[in-house]
């Protein structure tokens, strides 16, 4: 069972996002707050797995919120899906930045959502190409000259870092499986050795690594 929290400053939208979550057989919704402050106190107290998060409410904002709510003891395998909207761009980064695992756009359908939660939930991430699109343009923004990569980088082996840079390139792990003709199997190994060398939670921030690191260059290939 899935446990989720939902977080959103209109009481509508919560109410029939619980409805819908509930009606699953696989998700129950432990708790819903209207605000960031809310959320923190709720999520610490509920443990939920999955956190279906707001960016934009009064008070204590979801970017905010995402990153105490992860950065308490023990919330190592909790996962935060942000809700955003077209006219959000500038909160996308920084909601990867604190830990956010997925993006669903809020005109998304009801089997949008319901996907969206059993994807974080199991630990990939969910980056729409919408939302992929605006977090590199916002990368871009912020990175004019080119960054220096992690030292942690070293550690990984040519194959790691190959599958790295198509993880950032948004490509599943069966899509990476037939790029590189090997199992999928392989390729859920390969990603478990990247997630640890470097000490990512998710495929979210891995694409933060791979940009940040100038490993991936936006709208370019792999850098030499």
């Amino acid at each position: 069972m899935i446990r989720v929290l939902i977080v959103d400053d209109q009481t509508i939208v919560r109410a029939g996002f619980a409805a819908l979550l509930n009606a699953q057989s696989d998700i129950s919704v432990v708790g819903e707050a209207g605000d960031g402050r809310e959320a923190v106190r709720i999520a610490a107290s509920a443990c939920p797995d999955v956190v279906v998060m707001d960016i934009r409410m009064p008070g204590m904002d979801g970017i905010e919120a995402t990153r105490r709510i992860l950065a308490r003891p023990g919330a190592d395998s909790l996962r935060v899906l942000v809700l955003t909207t077209f006219d959000v761009d500038e909160y996308v980064y920084a909601a990867l930045a604190a830990g956010a695992s997925g993006f669903l756009l809020k005109d998304a359908t009801a089997d949008d959502l319901v996907g969206a939660v059993r994807i974080v939930a199991r630990g990939d991430a969910l980056l729409a190409p919408q939302v992929t699109g605006r977090l590199i343009r916002e990368f871009t923004r912020q990175h004019r000259s080119r960054p220096r990569p992690p030292a942690e980088l070293a550690s990984l082996t040519a194959r790691e870092t190959e599958v790295l840079v198509l993880m950032a390139g948004g490509l599943s792990n069966a899509e990476i499986a037939a790029r590189l003709v090997v199992s999928e199997h392989t390729v859920k190994t390969h990603v478990a050795r990247v997630f640890t060398k470097l000490g990512l939670r998710d495929r979210a921030q891995a694409v933060m690594l791979a940009y940040e690191s100038g490993l991936v260059v936006p709208g370019g290939d792999q850098p030499a």
